[in-house]
């Protein structure tokens, strides 16, 4: 493994450890505040801390990884030909090591509380369908993907929004599918939080994490292709060797730099 790659698949652990401690963290803090009950408002509060923890993950590693941050993108890029499939196995790897520390670092600052609420792990609410729940994830990381693909890979996306938009598309994911599946969008988001729970002695959710595999990648890989076959961001791509088959990999120079960062953001997934 290339010292180049190893960077990158640090930078995806510890971006997914970030979105887990924080996002699923978020869901702890609520509940204890809430004495174990989580209302609408709760559930907010929830939503903008995931966009802000996404947000800021993606503009500290996106010059580096990609910032896919999630196996579901991650595949679904790799779909459209837009990251090179030999290197999906390691990103997703290193995103479910990130996502099992970012989880195992609940319970460090909780205690034993926050095992017994849950560990912010994502399950079907009582009344939902399976193939609800599996809708449901699949609309709510469509709507992420739309959002990284215009935002993250279409060079014609105006500069600096990026991180703060694919956020606030997960945020709004959040408000609408949470009171149905938690809104996960993410396979790692799921896992990390499901085994540390198991470990340390919780109730483990095992039966529902189908759907948040099944949900998100389909979703991810069609909203991926539904971008490409509409909008057709290629037609307005420089030739560049995919992510991966160099060293450190070059974006186009942007003559205005507020349109830098995401200038080189696009350059990981593109």
């Amino acid at each position: 493994m290339s010292a180049d790659l190893l960077r990158r698949l640090l930078a995806e652990a510890i971006g997914t450890a970030i979105l887990v401690f924080f996002g699923a963290g978020s869901v702890v803090a609520a509940l204890t505040l809430g004495d174990g009950t989580l209302d609408y408002a709760g559930l907010g509060m929830v939503a903008i801390t995931f966009a802000l923890a996404i947000a800021l993950a993606i503009y500290a590693f996106g010059n580096t990884s990609g910032a896919h941050l999630n196996p579901a993108v991650t595949v679904s890029l790799a779909a459209v030909r837009r990251f090179p499939w030999p290197h999906v196995p390691s990103y997703v790897g290193a995103q479910l090591i990130g996502a099992l520390v970012g989880a195992a670092l609940i319970p460090a600052i909780f205690g034993s509380e926050a095992i017994d609420l849950g560990t912010g792990q994502t399950s079907i609410a009582d009344g939902t369908t399976y193939i609800q729940a599996i809708v449901a994830e699949a609309l709510g990381t469509f709507l992420l993907v739309t959002a990284i693909m215009a935002l993250a890979v279409d060079r014609r996306a105006p500069g600096g929004w990026a991180g703060l938009m694919i956020g606030l598309a997960v945020a709004a994911a959040i408000l609408v599918i949470g009171p149905l599946t938690g809104g996960s969008l993410n396979p790692a988001r799921t896992f990390g939080p499901l085994v540390v729970a198991a470990v340390g002695g919780g109730d483990a959710f095992w039966g529902d994490l189908p759907a948040y595999l099944i949900g998100p990648v389909l979703g991810a890989i069609l909203a991926a292709v539904a971008y490409d076959l509409v909008a057709r961001p290629r037609e307005f791509d420089e030739p560049e060797p995919p992510q991966g088959t160099q060293g450190d990999i070059e974006g186009r120079e942007a003559s205005v730099s507020t349109n830098a960062t995401d200038t080189e953001e696009r350059s990981r997934y593109g």
